[in-house]
C-alpha cells in the first residue's frame, strides 16, 4: 500500500507460472488514473546489464538511463558536427539511446533476466549502484522473470515467449548480395563485371525498382509499390540473367504510400487507392494522417485494419511476387504518430511499438502462402519484443559512412551483438553504412579504407549485402577501383567458405534462439574483462573468434582470448591460454581480419582448408 497525502493508493501484484523456466507478475495499482508503475529490485555496482533489444552505443548499460521507445535511430547519435546540424535542419539527430528496435528485455551478469510484456513506452532506470528500476506508462506493468544457470539458457527460454527466426534458405550462402541503383543497363555492366571476376553472387537487390526521385537527403524511391519498367526496361530478361549464375532478386517496400501523380508513366497510385478505401492511418477529425519524410510526405497504412493487411499483401503478391521477386527489404515501421485514430481503437500510446510487429507479421503472412515460401527472405530494422517470431532477418538500419562508435562501424558491431540477447539472432549491416552527408561544415562520404574493412566485418557475418548509400556518387563502392573490387571478391568467398558451419548456427537459431554472431559474454560469463566490451570482438558460434579492424589506418588486430588452445587462422600459429583471458596482437592487413579458431573445432579446420583451396590462405 502506498500512500499520497491523506489518501491511500493500493496496489497488488499476482504470479504465475505459464513456462517452467517463467515467472510471470503482473503489478496494477487501485486508481487507474495513474499511468505509470514503477519497480524497484537491488543490484549491485558490479551487476551488468545486457541486452534491450538493439543498442548501438554500448553492450553493457550499468550505468544508463535506457527508454524503450520505436524510433529511427538519428543521423549522428551523438557524433559532431553532423548531430548538431541534423537536429537544427530537422530534429533528427538521434541519442545514444536511440533505437529501431528497443526491447524491454535484459540479462545480468549474476545470470538474472527479465522482460516486460507491456507494449506502452518503458525506461529502465540502471544508474544506482544499489538497486536498478523500470518504469512504464501504464497503469499495470506485467512481465516476467526467466531462469536460467548461463546466457545461453537464459536466451533460449527468453525467446520461447518472444519467438525464434526460422532457418535461412540455402541461397543466402553462396555470396554476396548486390545492393544496386541506376536501372537495367547500370546493372548489366555490375553483373558483366562480377561474372568477369568469378565473384560467389547470391541475389541482386534492387531497391529502385519503383524508380528514384530526389530529395533533401540524396536519392530516395517512389513509395509507389509498382514496377518503373522506364527505369528498368526488359526487367524479364533481366531477372532470367541473374538466373542463368543462380542469382536471385530482392526489392523494397515499406508501409508508408506517396502520391505519385506527378510521377510520370505510373500504372497504379497505391496511395489514392489506399485513401479512397480508407485503410491510411487517420488524424481525429476523419483525415488521412499524411508524415513528412525529408521533403516528401506519405501516408501510413493502419495496420490494425484487418482490410489494410489484407490489402497490401495483394499488392506484395501481385507486384512483387509475380515479377519473380525472392525477397525485399521490408523497411521502416518506426513512425507510428501518439495522435492517431487506429481502426482497432488501440491507443497509439499502446501501439507505437506494435507497428513493426505487425509489419513483420504481414510480410511473413504474405510468403507463407507462396509455394516457394520457404526460399523467400524479408528483412527489416524495426523491431520489438515479438518481431523475431515473424521476421526473416534483421538488419541493423542506417549507420553513418564513418568509423565512430556513436553510428558509424563499431556501432553495426555493437548493436549486432545486443541484439542477439533479445532474440534478433539472424542480423547484419550494409556494407560501408549508409547514410552520407554533403555540407559545407562537413563532408560524411565512404572512404575506400572504409568500405574494405566494413566488408572484411562482413565477411564474417550472416548475410554479406552491399548498399550504395543515400548519395551512391559521393561514397566508395566496391567496384569503384580495381582494388577494392578484387578485395570485395575476396571478401564474398571468405564469407562463401565458411557456409557449412554458418548453417549449423542458423539451424540451431531456429531452434534455441542462440544469435549466430555472439559477444565473448555468451560463452565465457564470469571473465569481468568482456562485461565491458561493446565492440572490440565477438564470437561466431561457440568456437570462433573475431577481432576486426574498425579504426582507419591499423594493420594489427588486438584480442582477449579466453581459455584453450586458438589457433590464427592466416599464419596457422597457435596460442594456448592456461588462464585467460590473454592479450594477443596480429598482422590484420587488408584481406586478413583477425579470425581464431579453437584448436578442437572442426569447423575452424574445414574453413581453413576451403580456403588453401581457393588460393585465398
Amino acid at each position: 500500500r502506498c500512500q499520497k497525502r491523506k489518501q491511500d493508493l493500493r496496489y497488488t501484484v499476482h504470479f504465475s507460472a505459464p513456462h517452467a523456466a517463467h515467472l510471470r507478475f503482473q503489478l496494477s495499482v487501485s486508481d487507474p488514473s495513474y499511468n505509470r508503475v514503477f519497480l524497484r529490485f537491488a543490484s549491485h555496482a558490479r551487476e551488468g546489464f545486457f541486452g534491450f533489444g538493439e543498442q548501438f552505443s554500448t553492450y553493457n548499460l550499468k550505468g544508463r538511463r535506457l527508454p524503450i521507445f520505436i524510433m529511427e535511430q538519428g543521423i549522428g547519435r551523438g557524433a559532431q558536427p553532423i548531430t548538431t546540424g541534423a537536429n537544427v535542419m530537422a530534429r533528427a539527430g538521434g541519442d545514444w539511446h536511440t533505437s529501431y528496435a528497443g526491447v524491454p528485455h535484459f540479462i545480468t551478469s549474476s545470470m538474472r533476466s527479465m522482460f516486460l510484456e507491456n507494449s506502452a513506452y518503458s525506461v529502465f532506470d540502471l544508474r544506482p549502484e544499489h538497486f536498478a528500476q523500470v518504469m512504464v506508462f501504464s497503469s499495470k506493468m506485467t512481465g516476467r522473470l526467466v531462469y536460467g544457470k548461463d546466457p545461453l539458457s537464459l536466451i533460449e527460454r527468453y525467446t520461447a515467449y518472444s519467438g525464434r527466426m526460422r532457418v535461412l534458405p540455402d541461397w543466402i550462402h553462396k555470396g554476396a548480395i548486390i545492393g544496386m541503383q541506376g536501372g537495367t543497363k547500370k546493372v548489366r555492366t555490375i553483373l558483366h563485371k562480377l561474372k568477369k571476376m568469378k565473384a560467389p553472387v547470391a541475389a541482386f537487390w534492387l531497391q529502385d525498382w519503383v524508380g528514384q526521385r530526389k530529395t533533401s537527403f540524396g536519392k530516395q524511391l517512389w513509395w509507389n509499390w509498382e514496377l518503373d519498367r522506364k527505369h528498368y526496361p526488359e526487367w524479364e530478361a533481366l531477372v532470367g540473367s541473374f538466373r542463368k549464375i543462380g542469382a536471385r532478386v530482392l526489392l523494397y517496400i515499406n508501409p508508408f504510400l506517396a502520391d505519385v501523380k506527378e510521377k510520370p508513366h505510373h500504372r497504379r497510385n497505391l496511395f489514392e487507392e489506399a485513401k479512397q478505401k480508407g485503410l491510411l492511418i487517420k488524424k481525429h477529425d476523419g483525415k488521412p494522417y499524411m508524415i513528412l519524410n525529408t521533403s516528401f510526405s506519405a501516408g501510413l497504412l493502419d495496420l490494425s485494419d484487418e482490410k489494410a493487411r489484407s490489402w497490401i499483401k495483394g499488392v506484395i503478391r501481385k507486384e512483387m511476387l509475380s515479377i519473380g521477386a525472392d525477397g525485399w527489404m521490408a523497411d521502416f515501421g518506426e513512425a507510428l504518430p501518439y495522435d492517431v485514430q487506429l481502426h482497432a481503437k488501440l491507443p497509439a500510446s499502446k501501439a507505437h511499438n506494435l507497428y513493426p510487429v505487425w509489419w513483420a507479421k504481414v510480410n511473413r503472412e504474405v510468403i507463407k502462402t507462396d509455394k516457394k515460401s520457404n526460399d523467400i527472405v524479408f528483412f527489416m530494422r524495426a523491431g520489438y519484443t515479438q518481431s523475431p517470431k515473424y521476421s526473416t532477418l534483421f538488419w541493423l538500419g542506417d549507420q553513418l559512412v564513418s568509423w565512430d562508435r556513436h553510428d558509424g562501424l563499431k556501432t553495426a558491431v555493437t548493436g549486432l551483438l545486443s541484439s542477439g540477447l533479445s532474440g534478433f539472432s539472424l542480423n547484419h549491416s550494409d556494407i560501408g553504412g549508409y547514410t552520407t552527408i554533403t555540407n559545407p561544415i562537413a563532408n560524411y562520404h565512404r572512404s575506400k579504407e572504409l568500405h574494405m574493412r566494413w566488408a572484411e566485418l562482413s565477411a564474417f557475418n550472416t548475410v554479406f549485402r552491399t548498399h550504395e548509400g543515400n548519395q551512391p556518387s559521393k561514397n566508395h563502392q566496391f567496384h569503384s577501383s580495381d582494388e577494392t573490387f578484387a578485395h570485395f571478391v575476396r571478401c564474398a568467398k571468405i564469407y562463401a567458405a565458411w557456409a557449412p558451419y554458418r548453417k549449423q548456427l542458423v539451424k540451431e537459431a531456429a531452434t534455441r534462439g542462440i544469435p549466430v554472431i555472439r559477444h565473448p559474454f555468451l560463452h565465457y560469463p564470469h571473465v569481468r574483462r568482456f562485461h565491458h566490451m561493446s565492440y572490440q570482438q565477438f564470437m561466431i558460434g561457440g568456437e570462433w573468434m573475431v577481432a576486426p579492424v574498425l579504426s582507419p589506418g591499423q594493420t594489427r588486430a588486438h584480442v582477449w582470448l579466453p581459455r584453450g588452445t586458438w589457433v590464427h587462422l592466416w599464419t596457422g600459429k597457435t596460442y594456448t591460454v592456461r588462464k585467460g583471458p590473454w592479450s594477443v596482437s596480429v598482422d590484420a592487413p587488408l584481406g586478413q581480419p583477425a579470425m581464431f579458431y579453437l584448436e578442437s573445432s572442426k569447423a575452424g579446420k574445414a574453413f581453413r582448408k576451403r580456403l588453401k583451396q581457393l588460393g585465398l590462405l
